[in-house]
């Protein structure tokens, strides 16, 4: 079900105890290839195949498409948000569901830099509503079990504009990828307890720009090792857990606060 394809009175007969998702997102420079809309598509076709596999057990809500991406902001391209005004949007859009009765809510994120605020506003407003299921999630942290074979490039292929995020988009929106602009391997190197990927978290996590991140590049990671059916792959481990959330977001008792 998605909310803004509905009307009032068909929402209004909706059980409250099924589990709504909210896909966060960006609209950010995704290296040469990539539209600046990649982390976009690729939440809304995880979100539209988690709805596909579950039409009546999961309700999706509008995108919140501009997320936090203040460490692009040095390539053209990038619109950004503040931390507090993203968390306020998320919250407000939360709140909006607690006062209509709805118990359950999924954060669904496609974007690094929404991490630190997404789950802020998940916190909050699960800590001034301890009946509601509030919970938030990041899509390659979810599956990083079942995706951790299906990466190829070895350490450090896996960040931005890269091995992943390029199959997702030949699967979701080919027309969107500039296939003779991928290039290979690139990642600046910082500090050896800063290095990591998006499956593999370093154990330190200084702040550094996109540009410091890619040595000017935009890309981090390696995109050459890239196809539509690895990317269907990925979507699919990734709509695996998902459906698994929220199948136990549905069935969930109702909270209980000491």
């Amino acid at each position: 079900m998605f909310w803004e394809r509905m009307t009032g009175p068909e929402l209004d007969v909706v059980d409250r105890a099924s589990p709504i998702v909210l896909s966060l997102t960006a609209v950010e420079q995704h290296g040469p290839h990539l539209g600046v809309a990649t982390d976009a598509l690729i939440g809304a076709h995880l979100v539209a195949s988690l709805e596909a596999a579950r039409p009546w057990g999961v309700l999706v809500l509008p995108q919140v498409t501009i997320g936090c991406s203040e460490h692009h902001m040095s390539f053209v391209g990038t619109l950004t948000l503040t931390h507090a005004t993203f968390s306020a949007v998320v919250a407000d859009i939360m709140g909006s569901l607690v006062r209509q009765g709805f118990r359950s809510i999924l954060l669904l994120n496609s974007h690094g830099g929404n991490q630190a605020a997404g789950a802020l506003a998940a916190e909050t407003l699960g800590a001034a509503h301890p009946s509601r299921r509030i919970a938030f999630a990041t899509w390659w942290r979810l599956a990083a079990e079942a995706l951790g074979p299906i990466a190829e490039g070895g350490p450090g292929a896996i960040g931005h504009a890269c091995e992943f995020e390029t199959s997702l988009m030949l699967a979701a929106a080919p027309a969107d990828v500039r296939t003779a602009q991928i290039g290979g391997r690139s990642r600046a190197t910082t500090f050896a307890w800063a290095d990591g990927d998006m499956l593999n978290a370093p154990a330190v996590a200084p702040y550094l720009t996109m540009t410091e991140q890619t040595g000017g590049t935009r890309v981090a990671g390696d995109a050459s090792r890239t196809d539509a059916a690895k990317g269907e792959r990925i979507a699919e481990c990734v709509v695996a857990q998902l459906c698994a959330v929220v199948d136990d977001l549905a069935t969930a008792p109702p909270r209980v606060v000491a």
